[in-house]
């Protein structure tokens, strides 16, 4: 499948499993704006929405307030935020949006973090208005939106997954994929 100018085009990142994935198979970052620049391939970027959870809490939210309130520089702004608010900035700096929720912590430790439902919702709307919907996920969950897009919508999907860790069957129902350790310049080694 060839890449047109005039497509207009939606990513929408599954944050967590990339990070973990490029992590323990590779020990290494994703470089998010070489990502997107990649998947766009000269085409019509309408949007690119990233979901993400907040593990570090209130006193990274209070941290980044007082730096920001007292109007320091970029440099001190950044050493008064943690990782995960200097890894939420990065990802802003590369024009991506945000959307975020807190981790859920049930009784008994029981740890819940995933934006499943939200990111296929937000495909489905925007899908309106886009003719190529990228998903960047490894994650079979996605099936039924996969098809939905194609075949209830009409679009087109691709989706983009390290190769070790993606689905066979988003593999194989997508109309493009894009294998992400193929990408030259996505990894940062740690």
């Amino acid at each position: 499948m060839e890449a047109k100018k005039d497509q207009r085009v939606g990513i929408f990142i599954d944050v967590q499993n990339l990070y973990h994935s490029a992590k323990n198979l590779y020990n290494s970052r994703v470089n998010f704006k070489e990502l997107v620049k990649h998947l766009v391939a000269n085409r019509k970027l309408i949007r690119v929405v990233a979901y993400v959870v907040k593990a570090e809490g209130a006193l990274e939210d209070a941290r980044l307030e007082r730096a920001t309130a007292s109007n320091q520089s970029r440099g001190d702004k950044a050493a008064a935020m943690g990782p995960e608010a200097s890894f939420f900035d990065a990802l802003k700096q590369a024009g991506i949006e945000l959307r975020m929720k807190d981790i859920q912590i049930y009784p008994g430790g029981m740890k819940k973090a995933d934006w499943d439902v939200g990111m296929a919702v937000d495909a489905i709307r925007m899908g309106e208005f886009l003719d190529v919907v990228v998903l960047v996920t490894g994650d079979g969950d996605f099936l039924p939106l996969v098809d939905y897009i194609k075949w209830g919508m009409g679009r087109l999907v691709e989706v983009a997954a390290f190769s070790k860790t993606g689905s066979v069957k988003m593999k194989e129902e997508a109309d493009r994929y894009i294998p992400l350790e193929d990408i030259p310049k996505i990894l940062i080694r740690k």
